[in-house]
């Protein structure tokens, strides 16, 4: 049975070497989520440390799918800062654990992200996966809209360029931002 759980900053730091393998398993798999292969465990868990600060200030939120072995998955949910966009979010750092995956882990992360970001007033999700990847399939079956692609937006785990898609989900009813 998998356990999404919402991570508070110290359980950030509690979780990051399971969360560093997770990262090193997704890259090493050839996913591209922001980093070069090979990656090494501990830079890898330095990143997820150096995020609980920005988890604890209510920016970032971070959720971990669990077994009763270890984590299975993960998802970000990163709130945009400036005052023209706080009826924003970016999703983030999907990744689902390859004995996990095909049982459902990414959807149920990706509702608690989208549930998450409604409940807050969030009203507008976005996204940006490698176009071709399997996540695209997990996007277009829960409601994202693609809106398009960038040639050779990022490097692949191996460090070819490769494009992206850009998605977007639109979870309430937007309205206009609070004046001054």
């Amino acid at each position: 049975m998998i356990e999404i759980v919402p991570v508070r900053g110290h359980e950030l730091v509690t979780y990051a070497d399971e969360l560093a393998a997770l990262l090193v398993d997704t890259v090493d798999g050839g996913s591209s989520v922001g980093f070069l292969a090979p990656l090494d465990r501990e830079v890898a868990a330095d990143w997820w440390r150096e995020r609980a600060g920005a988890v604890d200030a209510g920016r970032l939120q971070v959720w971990i799918a669990r077994d009763a072995e270890r984590v299975a998955g993960t998802i970000a949910l990163d709130r945009a800062r400036l005052p023209n966009a706080r009826h924003r979010a970016e999703v983030a750092k999907l990744m689902v654990r390859p004995s996990a995956r095909g049982r459902g882990v990414g959807r149920s992360l990706l509702d608690a992200a989208e549930r998450s970001a409604a409940g807050a007033g969030v009203t507008l999700l976005v996204l940006d996966t490698e176009s071709g990847s399997p996540a695209e399939r997990l996007y277009r079956s829960a409601g994202w809209t693609e809106c398009g692609s960038i040639p050779d937006y990022a490097g692949d785990p191996a460090g070819v360029l490769r494009p992206t898609t850009l998605y977007y989900k639109a979870i309430g009813t937007a309205q206009a931002l609070p004046g001054r």
